[in-house]
């Protein structure tokens, strides 16, 4: 894979772009909070700490190619409201897995949605991906609605498939093809 340090995206209302030290107090934020964190695979984070942390593993695996990860900057303003990923990203299979989260006072606004088609199409085109996966808490009917409004299949269900503390949850699985992508778009 390329090397990701440098890849940036920009859509009409976004600049995706690699995190930096700069963002700490942002992802803080994103990460600590409760409703955003409602489905997550890990629980809220505590520190700033957990930030700089993400913030100094992607400098190096965005520099190796391991996966892509971006900040969502809003144009207007400059504020950091979310990221997006690719990761397991699958050389001989062409396959990657997608992941992302947005600040709560963004919902609704169609943000992702933006982003999300960015990161896609990137996938699809520049790294050839044949196939995009997801992993989502079935409850967060929001998330699956986005994947199914981008293209995206349900394609399995896993039985308490996450413990995060006390709390024991299921997954649905979806897949995008490139095939369908393009077709799509």
């Amino acid at each position: 894979m390329p090397a990701f340090d440098q890849l940036t995206l920009n859509t009409r209302r976004l600049l995706l772009r690699p995190l930096r030290d700069s963002d700490a107090d942002a992802l803080l934020e994103l990460f600590s909070d409760l409703k955003v964190m409602r489905y997550w695979s890990t629980p809220p984070w505590e520190s700033i700490e957990q930030a700089r942390s993400m913030i100094e593993r992607d400098v190096k695996a965005m520099a190796t190619g391991d996966h892509v990860r971006l900040g969502l900057e809003r144009t207007e303003d400059g504020v950091l409201i979310g990221m997006c990923t690719l990761f397991a990203i699958s050389e001989q299979c062409r396959r990657a897995e997608v992941g992302y989260a947005i600040a709560s006072h963004a919902w609704g606004k169609a943000y992702m949605d933006e982003a999300l088609r960015a990161l896609l199409n990137y996938g699809f085109s520049k790294l050839m991906l044949n196939r995009v996966e997801a992993d989502v808490d079935p409850r967060n009917e929001a998330s699956a609605r986005s994947l199914e409004r981008l293209g995206f299949k349900k394609e399995g269900y896993l039985r308490e498939r996450w413990i995060v503390g006390d709390e024991v949850s299921d997954t649905a699985l979806y897949g995008l093809l490139n095939r369908d992508w393009h077709w799509r778009a």
